[in-house]
């Protein structure tokens, strides 16, 4: 079997070397030639990714990478995993698959897959996307070819999550796009979980990445009431977490990062309004997010002001950059918009990331473009007069830092253990 998988980033190019690894040969498609250029020559450019996986499968001759998506007459099977992110008035931009399904079509052929990963809003796979490949083929989906939706679902950073454990979710356009796209899954992967319809599989998706969103809110908020009565929320929450049953343990945090919990609620927020429905607790959620980063700058001022420091003309460092820790994504970070707000207040902002030294290009945040992550020694630290800790990763020496610093704000209760004094160390 030969298959094309579109879009080679966080979540195509492991799931590549996973159909690759289990003996499919995989031809993998990228409107970037430079990724393209570094996969040909075995070089990873995601962290988590070792180069030695993508040589091993070149090697063997099961995956390649090519931006000629006239190879796609070639496979067997188009995997489309491609960015879903929000226009700037925060609604679903589509763009991506659509323009993925317009260079496709030409190529389809009769007993073809198609299967879209991207995380999108219920309608997309059997309405927006079976719109374009059929227009562009000439071809009908569920007649001529086979159309279908299974929700990627990348933990990135996380050891312990491995493409081919991760149960996969499986919905097609008619009963036989299911059975084909479940065929093609469980050569790769090792649990199959099959649904009614794509759309089902879209809200499954959906619902997974709001669940989190929501409650991630609710602990937010929490912070914010129980800093107001002298409590610390931190504490709480492992008080609760002993809890055997009825409690899952949500974390606050600067505000929400990566790409898929920032956004992806508001692709049902949107497309409900077309159904008359209204999503309030969703979109309340999403506006209590959305505020943490605000909270987190005026703490900041009010840490310096304990110091007799104003915000304007003070230097400030953020620590990470990557939207989580102990990895190099920086997509939705939150850190961004830290530092706008602290710049917009007057102070002169730098950030430290171990797995981020320079900032590459973002589609939101072009101002902060090239900068460079400062070096990690005490004299480089001891110059700011505060520290904001806004992704906890493991590659900071923690220790270091609580002695190095002057004043140190954490967002992420990194620093519980240390016995450093109310105040050097501020919450937020």
């Amino acid at each position: 079997m030969k298959i094309g998988i579109v879009g080679l980033g966080y979540v195509g190019l492991p799931l590549s070397l996973q159909f690759a690894r289990s003996g499919v040969e995989v031809l993998g498609f990228d409107i970037d030639p430079t990724k393209v250029r570094l996969l040909k020559q075995g070089t990873s450019y995601i962290k988590h990714i070792e180069s030695k996986s993508i040589r091993e499968q070149l090697r063997k001759r099961r995956f390649t990478a090519t931006t000629d998506f006239r190879q796609v007459r070639r496979v067997e099977a188009v995997i489309i995993c491609v960015p879903t992110p929000l226009t700037k008035n925060r609604e679903p931009d589509i763009s991506f698959i659509l323009e993925t399904g317009e260079s496709v079509a030409p190529y389809l052929k009769k007993g073809m897959l198609v299967v879209l990963e991207s995380t999108t809003y219920p309608g997309t796979t059997d309405e927006d996307l079976r719109r374009v490949l059929e227009k562009g083929s000439g071809l009908r989906a569920g007649k001529d070819f086979h159309l279908a939706f299974s929700p990627e679902r990348e933990d990135p950073g996380n050891p312990d999550s491995q493409v081919g454990l991760i149960p996969k979710i499986v919905g097609g356009l008619t009963p036989a796009c299911r059975k084909k796209a479940a065929a093609l899954y469980q050569t790769a992967i090792r649990q199959v979980v099959l649904v009614s319809s794509c759309r089902t599989a879209e809200a499954t998706k959906l619902l997974e990445n709001i669940f989190r969103s929501v409650n991630i809110a609710l602990v937010n908020e929490l912070k914010v009431v129980y800093a107001a009565m002298g409590i610390d929320v931190w504490e709480v929450i492992n008080a609760a977490r002993t809890k055997p049953f009825g409690y899952m343990a949500f974390y606050p945090g600067p505000g929400l990062g990566g790409h898929c919990i920032p956004i992806d609620p508001f692709y049902l927020t949107w497309k409900a309004r077309e159904y008359g429905q209204n999503t309030r607790f969703i979109e309340l959620a999403g506006e209590v997010n959305a505020a943490m980063p605000e909270y987190v700058v005026n703490r900041v001022g009010e840490a310096l002001n304990s110091k007799r420091k104003p915000l304007n003309g003070s230097k400030v460092l953020i620590l990470g950059l990557a939207y989580k820790p102990d990895v190099d994504d920086f997509r939705e970070s939150p850190t961004f918009r830290l530092m706008d707000l602290l710049s917009a207040r007057g102070a002169d902002v730098a950030f430290y990331d171990p797995h981020i030294p320079v900032i590459g290009p973002t589609r939101e945040h072009a101002a902060w473009q090239s900068a460079r992550s400062v070096a990690w020694s005490r004299a480089t630290i001891a110059r700011f007069d505060a520290v904001v800790i806004a992704t906890a990763h493991r590659a900071v020496n923690y220790r270091e830092l609580a002695k190095w610093a002057q004043l140190i704000v954490d967002t992420r209760n990194v620093l519980a253990d240390c016995r450093l004094p109310a105040s050097k160390l501020w919450k937020a």
